[in-house]
């Protein structure tokens, strides 16, 4: 089998460089044949990295131990999903599975096009080409899975041999939830190469209109909903697995997976502003080559051992090639775009500063800004080290210094661009549309406060107490007739000064004012969403017999794109609610013997035992914990650490009691030489629960908008023709009830 995946492979890469050379020649030519058979040669090479994969999980499952990068992976007492899971554990491997996905989305486009688009995809399927002939030049010739292991005989030849049993797999890798991270995570990597070769096929072919997003929207919401949920997922195994009690570090691995979602999303938002007044042509055009260049960036980091971190693969001289691949990309977009950027010119300009077209202007501005700053800070130690003797690194206080109030800004956006129109919106329509999500918001605020989440420095409250006080007088004497006009105008001055003030006072007397702060736009954003179902679903209502909740769903099939993007958005909320609840962390690390107790929040921890036990692949050590909430017993935590012999590594399972409200997180941190006395560490992290639930209401509005929306129609019901008066025989009979339908 190993020789077969080998040759599989190789004849893959052979197929691959057919359909660049071919396709090549196709555009020069503009032959039939050359055209088809490029396009049979794309589709052979993903048929033939499919049957190579294959390959590589079969001597897997089969405990192949003469191939050295099972003998690295994998060893007999490993689980047998676990051996699947070990084809993406390293370099060689993971490179041949980014194959794999691409070459799914390859396939998909060159089958559902193949007959479609004659002026375009010759253009597409050799872009196409050339990106999976890169990789599978890495994967062929740099680094490949399909090595044998060989030593050195006596006459200094080499023989083949098989070793008995293998190193096993990294065990913070052996959790379950890594069998579908990375394969989401790479989806959304290599799914993005659908949309950038449509982009250059189309600055290349300088192919008419903006057909070319039409046809790849629905790729690149795929591509973005994959790297979403590949993100989530990767912070939701930092938080299980490797015990330090958060989910998100600004580690630089986890960086470059961020950094292609922003682009990503800016563009998703833009390409809006291109398809409804022809602007924003350039920009939508670049952001899809920067996202997918941030893809290679983001594999370059965590292969080449240019950054250091825990989710990296081993430092190899692989990066090389992957800056060849990047100049070339980069080489050939600018080459594209300066042949044919009068293709790009924008029809339309922006009418006014207070529109939709703005806010998505500033949407991307935000996000681009976030994306310099964190890429910045992500290679910023490499700079340091070419200019200065050291290597300056730079921790998550830099990232959440600025990010934070880029965040804030973001999430104040994604609330008021709905409540916008289209060109230009007018004070009182802005006024209407705003007043009732700012109520909204203000309450939330309130509600947290009165929850008594938040801390507040008492000076800071009386004045803004007594600034809101005066607005209130104020406001009550400009309601009443003044003898002066400008008497009153001063009232009213008096009156949004003060109630400005007293609510800035106020925040800046809270310790944790970021996160009053996201909570009071998490509830204007939701109030946003909230209000623009309620005005959708009333109209159907008032045309029909459904209860609000059907309206509701009526009214998202009907428009799935605008309101799907509404349930992303709120999934958004939601996931901001759960990082706003960082600021409320409480953590305590004790030593404590069996029948000590630990106190945190409103729970006691209590130690009753610590034990052993034996698995097929490794011995653990765990506690034994009882915990109790208001002196009363809740439920039993088993947080262990695990000792793997094979490799003589050792990791980590946490313990997490999990509700709506917060997360209690135990940690079985080791047992203190001097004192053989084992040490618990307990986190109390609030709110955790909503970044998971928020993903997963992502995932639910980007399946709505991917679907096809269902159309209202008009439906002729007949009825009797009424009599008619003479002379009007033959006139149209005057009544047609109209009523509400579905194709």
């Amino acid at each position: 089998m190993d020789v077969f995946g080998s040759f599989a492979l190789l004849l893959a890469f052979v197929c691959a460089l057919y359909a660049l050379v071919g396709g090549i020649a196709a555009i020069l030519t503009r032959h039939a044949l050359l055209i088809k058979s490029a396009r049979q040669a794309g589709i052979a090479a993903c048929a033939l990295i499919f049957l190579a994969t294959f390959s590589v999980v079969y001597l897997f499952v089969t405990d192949n131990y003469s191939m050295a990068y099972v003998a690295s992976h994998s060893n007999r007492d490993l689980a047998t999903f676990f051996k699947v899971v070990a084809l993406w554990s390293g370099q060689e491997g993971s490179l041949l599975f980014w194959c794999f996905l691409m070459s799914i989305y390859i396939f998909s486009v060159l089958i559902a096009y193949r007959n479609k688009h004659g002026e375009l995809m010759p253009y597409v399927g050799t872009i196409l080409a050339g990106v999976q002939l890169f990789f599978l030049t890495i994967s062929n010739f740099v680094a490949s899975p399909f090595k044998a292991l060989a030593i050195a005989n006596a006459s200094g030849g080499l023989e083949y041999y098989m070793r008995a049993d293998g190193s096993g797999l990294n065990p913070v890798l052996q959790y379950p939830e890594m069998i579908i991270h990375p394969p989401n995570l790479y989806s959304g990597y290599t799914g993005f190469t659908i949309p950038f070769a449509f982009a250059l096929a189309a600055l290349l072919g300088r192919y008419p209109g903006e057909k070319w997003i039409h046809l790849t929207r629905k790729w690149t919401m795929i591509a973005w909903c994959f790297q979403t949920v590949g993100i989530l997922l990767g912070a939701h195994w930092a938080y299980a697995v490797l015990g330090w009690g958060g989910y998100w570090g600004w580690d630089p691995v986890e960086n470059a997976s961020f950094l292609p979602w922003l682009t990503g999303t800016a563009f998703l938002h833009s390409v809006m502003m291109q398809e409804k007044r022809g602007m924003m042509k350039v920009w939508n055009v670049w952001l899809v080559f920067i996202t997918f260049m941030l893809c290679i960036l983001g594999t370059l980091l965590t292969r080449s051992g240019v950054v250091s971190s825990v989710h990296a693969f081993a430092q190899s001289n692989i990066g090389s090639w992957f800056v060849g691949f990047l100049s070339v990309v980069l080489a050939t977009c600018l080459y594209a775009y300066f042949k044919n950027r009068d293709y790009l010119k924008s029809e339309n300009q922006l009418d006014s500063m207070v529109s939709r077209e703005s806010s998505f202007l500033f949407n991307n501005l935000v996000l681009l800004v976030a994306c310099v700053t964190i890429l910045s800070g992500t290679l910023f130690p490499v700079f340091s080290e070419w200019l200065t003797p050291s290597r300056i690194s730079v921790g998550a206080p830099f990232f959440n210094k600025v990010n934070i109030p880029l965040g804030l800004l973001l999430l104040f956006l994604t609330g008021v661009g709905p409540l916008l129109a289209w060109r230009k919106t007018s004070a009182e329509s802005l006024k209407r549309n705003l007043l009732w999500p700012a109520l909204v918001g203000l309450a939330g605020g309130v509600i947290v406060v009165l929850l008594g989440a938040m801390s507040f420095n008492q000076v800071n409250i009386r004045m803004g107490l007594l600034l809101l006080l005066l607005s209130g007088v104020g406001r009550l004497l400009a309601w009443r007739k003044s003898s002066s006009e400008s008497l009153k105008r001063i009232l009213l001055w008096l009156t949004v000064v003060g109630l400005l003030g007293g609510l800035i006072v106020i925040l800046l007397g809270a310790r944790e004012m970021f996160a009053l702060v996201c909570f009071i736009l998490s509830a204007f954003v939701a109030g946003t969403i909230a209000i623009e179902f309620y005005r959708g679903a009333k109209v159907i209502r008032s045309r029909s017999q459904l209860n609000w909740l059907s309206a509701a769903m009526e009214l998202a099939l009907r428009n799935t794109r605008r309101y799907g993007g509404y349930i992303v958005h709120f999934g958004m909320v939601m996931i901001f609610v759960g990082l706003a609840g960082q600021a409320f962390n409480k953590e305590v690390q004790k030593e404590i013997g069996v029948g000590g107790t630990v106190k945190i929040g409103p729970y006691e921890l209590l130690l009753q035992a610590v034990d052993q036990k034996q698995e097929k692949n490794y011995m653990a050590e765990r506690m034994i914990v009882e915990v109790m909430k208001d002196h009363k017993p809740v439920m039993i935590l088993f947080p262990e650490r695990r000792n793997f012999p094979t490799n003589q590594e050792s990791g980590t399972m946490v313990a997490i009691y999990s509700t709506l409200r917060e997360d209690l997180y135990v940690v079985y941190a080791g047992v203190n030489q001097g004192s053989d006395v084992p040490t618990i560490h307990v986190f109390l992290n609030p709110l955790v629960k909503w970044v998971w639930y928020g993903g997963i209401v992502v995932v639910m509005g980007t399946i709505v908008a991917l679907v096809t929306p269902r159309h209202a129609v008009l439906v002729l019901s007949g009825s009797k023709v009424p009599q008619t008066a003479p002379g009007f025989a033959n006139a149209v009979p005057s009544t047609a009830t109209l009523r509400e339908g579905h194709d």
